[in-house]
C-alpha cells in the first residue's frame, strides 16, 4: 500500500510541476522571440558542474552544501522516478534511495546552519522555511525507505505527510513563483542563455546592438525583454552575491541588483488586475526608497511605476553583479536596455548626461573640446601623425583622456616607452573622435552607432596593424562592439603591450627605486570586460615592485565609480565610489596605488582625504626606464 501512495504522490507532484511550467512557461513567451537550439538542453549537465559551480564554489562551504543538498535531491528524485514512478519496487533502488537522501539531508542541515545566522544580503521570507521543507521531503523519504518490512499506521501516514509537504515545495514552487523556482528555471536558464558564449570559455560583454532602422528603442516594458532574459530573471535565487558587490549600493545610491531583478519578475508575473506591489520582496530595499509603494505588469512601462529612474542610473556598469551571480544572471544588459528606452524616447538622462551627449554629437569629443588640441600634449614629443597612405604597426588612440591635464603626464609616459622599444606608432591628431562608449552607457545607441561609424570609415582609410591605447572603455568599445558594425581591429591595452615588449627584452627596464607599499587596483572595464588581469601586474614585477593586493582584487575589483556615466549622472548616495574604493587601500596600509585607466585616475585623485598616491603603470615603468643603464 505504501508504494503505492508514494507512485500515486510522485505522478500527482510531477503533474502539478509540469502545470506550473506551462504556466511559467507562459509568462516567458510573452517576451521578444530570441534565437536559440534545443539541443543546448544537452549542455545543461556540463553548464551545472562546470559553469555554475566555478561561481558557487568561491565560497567553499556553500559550494559543498549546495554540491550535497542539490545532489542528493537530484539523485534521490531520478531513483524514487525509476522505483516508483516505474513501479518497480526494487530493494536495492531503497538502499541507494536511502543513500541519495542522507546525502541530501546532511546538506539540509547545513542549509539550516546558514540561515540561522544568516548574512544580509540574503532575502528572508519564504526563502527562510526552505530548509524545513527541504527536510521534510528527505526524512519523510528516508522514512518509506527504511528496510522494515511493515511501518505502523500513524509512522507512515506522518512520512506521507512530510512527503506531501516537501513535494509541494518543488511541484508548486515553479507556478507559484516559490523558491524552488530557480531549480527548474535556473536549470532551462543554462540552456537557453542570452550569452551563448559564456559557455565556450570566451568573454562575452560587448553590449547588443539595437536595431534603430527598425525601431529598436531598448526596454520600456518587462514583455520588451526577450523571453530568454526573462527567464532568466526568473532563475534568481535571492542569494545576494550582486548586493554584496554592487558599488552603488554599497554607497548608499538608490540601486539593489537583487531587488532590481525581483521587480522584474514581479513585473513579468503580475497581473495588470491584481496591482501587486514589491511589498513581499524580503531582502534589502533600495536605499533610500521604501518598499511596497511600487508595482508593475508585463504590458506596463518599468519606469517609474516598477523601477525608479535614478534606480537604473546609479549604476556603473562594472558587471561586478554579473561575475558574483551563480546563475549567470546578466543584470548589467538589463539597466542599460532601460535607460535606452528613456534616453532614446524621453531624453531624459540626468544631470550632466544631456549636455555630454550634446557635446558628442556635435563635436564628438565629450567635454566639447576642438579634436585639433586632443593631442597638444605631444607637440614636443616629435610623434608622427598618421595619414592615409602611410603604413605603420601601431595606432596610438588616447581617448578623451588626452584632453585632461593629468593624464597626459600618463600618455607622455606612454610614447616614451614606445620610443624606447623603437616602436613604428603613429597618433591619429585631428581624425580621433571619441569612441561611443559613453554615449552608449548612457543609453544613447543613436549617437553610439553614429560615432562608431564614423571612427570605421576613419580605421578603414589607413593602414595600420594594431591599435593600443591606455583607456580601457576605448579598448572594450574598439575590440568587442565595433565588430557588430563592421570593425574588426587587434587592439591592446597599454600594460598589455608593454608587458610583452619587456617580456621580449625589445623594452629594457631597471629595477625601481620606489619604496613605499604599493596596490594595484584593476580596472573593471580591464579585468572584468576584457580578462587581463595579469599583464599589469606581470609590468609591476618586472621593475620589482610588490604587489599588495586589496581584498577585492582581479576579475572581483571593487569598481572606482567611473564607468557608465555614472560621474555624469551623479545620484547621490551616502558616500562616494571612490572613497569606498580607496579605504579598501587604507585597509592594507598602501602608500600608492598603481592604476591602468584615465578614468580610476581621475576618481581615484578626487578623493580629497588624506590618501595614497595614484600613478599609472606607464608613470612608473617610464621613470625606471629613464634610469635604467
Amino acid at each position: 500500500m505504501m508504494n503505492y501512495s508514494i507512485t500515486a504522490l510522485f505522478w500527482l507532484a510531477t503533474a502539478t510541476l509540469l502545470l506550473g511550467l506551462w504556466k511559467r512557461t507562459k509568462l516567458w513567451r510573452a517576451g521578444q522571440p530570441a534565437e536559440f537550439a534545443w539541443l543546448n538542453l544537452l549542455a545543461i549537465p556540463k553548464r551545472y558542474f562546470v559553469d555554475l559551480h566555478h561561481v558557487v564554489a568561491r565560497e567553499p562551504f556553500i559550494a559543498r552544501t549546495h554540491v550535497a543538498t542539490a545532489g542528493g535531491a537530484v539523485a534521490a528524485l531520478g531513483l524514487v522516478a525509476i522505483n516508483y514512478g516505474l513501479m518497480l519496487y526494487c530493494a536495492a533502488l531503497n538502499w541507494a534511495i536511502l543513500a541519495a537522501t542522507a546525502i541530501m539531508l546532511i546538506g539540509v542541515f547545513f542549509v539550516w546552519l546558514r540561515r540561522r545566522n544568516a548574512p544580509a544580503r540574503l532575502s528572508r521570507g519564504a526563502w527562510s522555511r526552505l530548509p524545513y521543507s527541504l527536510a521534510a521531503f528527505a526524512l519523510g523519504l528516508l522514512i518509506v525507505n527504511l528496510p522494515v518490512t511493515v511501518l505502523s499506521a500513524g509512522v507512515a501516514v506522518f512520512a506521507l505527510l512530510l512527503l506531501l509537504v516537501g513535494s509541494a515545495e518543488l511541484a508548486l514552487g515553479i507556478g507559484l513563483g516559490g523558491p524552488m523556482k530557480h531549480a527548474i528555471a535556473g536549470l532551462l536558464h543554462l540552456a537557453f542563455h542570452p550569452r551563448q558564449e559564456r559557455f565556450s570559455g570566451k568573454l562575452s560583454t560587448a553590449l547588443m546592438t539595437l536595431d534603430l532602422t527598425n525601431q529598436e528603442y531598448g526596454i520600456n516594458k518587462p514583455s520588451d525583454f526577450k523571453w530568454n532574459q526573462l527567464l532568466g530573471f526568473d532563475a534568481c535565487v535571492q542569494c545576494g552575491k550582486c548586493e554584496a558587490a554592487c558599488p552603488a549600493f554599497a554607497a548608499g545610491q538608490p540601486l539593489n541588483p537583487k531587488k532590481l531583478i525581483q521587480d522584474l519578475v514581479l513585473g513579468l508575473s503580475n497581473d495588470e488586475k491584481s496591482g501587486k506591489t514589491d511589498a513581499n520582496f524580503a531582502g534589502s530595499p533600495y536605499p533610500g526608497l521604501p518598499i511596497g509603494e511600487h508595482s508593475g505588469s508585463m504590458h506596463a512601462p518599468i519606469v517609474p511605476s516598477l523601477i525608479e529612474a535614478e534606480t537604473l542610473w546609479s549604476c556603473t556598469t562594472c558587471r561586478a553583479c554579473v561575475q558574483e551571480c551563480p546563475m549567470l544572471i546578466e543584470h548589467v544588459d538589463a539597466i542599460v536596455g532601460l535607460r535606452r528606452n528613456l534616453t532614446l524616447t524621453q531624453g531624459a538622462a540626468p544631470g550632466k548626461a544631456p549636455q555630454t551627449l550634446e557635446n558628442l554629437r556635435q563635436t564628438a569629443t565629450v567635454g566639447g573640446y576642438d579634436r585639433n588640441a586632443r593631442y597638444h600634449w605631444a607637440v614636443d614629443l616629435d610623434v608622427k601623425t598618421i595619414q592615409p597612405n602611410m603604413p605603420v604597426d601601431l595606432l596610438l588612440v588616447a581617448g578623451e583622456g588626452a584632453f585632461d591635464m593629468r593624464y597626459q603626464r600618463t600618455l607622455r609616459a606612454l610614447v616614451k616607452l614606445l620610443k624606447a622599444a623603437k616602436m613604428d606608432f603613429a597618433v591619429m591628431g585631428a581624425l580621433e573622435r571619441d569612441t561611443g562608449d559613453t554615449a552608449r552607457r548612457l543609453g544613447d545607441e543613436a549617437t553610439f552607432q553614429s560615432l562608431a561609424k564614423q571612427n570605421i570609415d576613419t580605421f578603414n582609410s589607413l593602414t595600420f596593424k594594431r591599435i593600443v591605447t591606455a583607456d580601457p572603455h576605448v579598448m572594450h568599445s574598439l575590440k568587442n562592439e565595433y565588430p557588430a558594425l563592421g570593425g574588426n581591429y587587434e587592439v591592446l591595452h597599454h600594460t598589455t603591450l608593454l608587458a610583452q615588449l619587456a617580456s621580449s627584452g625589445q623594452l629594457k627596464l631597471g629595477k625601481s627605486a620606489e619604496t613605499r607599499k604599493l596596490t594595484y587596483h584593476d580596472p573593471c572595464y580591464l579585468g572584468r570586460y576584457n580578462g587581463e588581469t595579469d599583464a599589469p601586474r606581470d609590468l609591476l614585477k618586472a621593475i620589482g615592485l610588490q604587489v599588495n593586493e586589496m581584498e577585492r582584487s582581479g576579475l572581483r575589483g571593487r569598481c572606482c565609480g567611473g564607468g557608465g556615466g555614472a560621474p555624469l549622472t551623479d545620484i547621490p548616495g551616502k558616500q562616494r565610489i571612490p572613497d569606498i574604493r580607496i579605504q579598501d587601500a587604507r585597509n592594507i596600509g598602501a602608500e600608492l596605488v598603481a592604476v591602468g585607466c584615465p578614468q580610476c585616475t581621475s576618481m581615484l585623485e578626487g578623493v580629497v582625504r588624506n590618501r595614497p598616491d595614484v600613478l599609472d603603470i606607464a608613470e612608473l615603468v617610464a621613470s625606471v626606464m629613464e634610469h635604467a643603464s
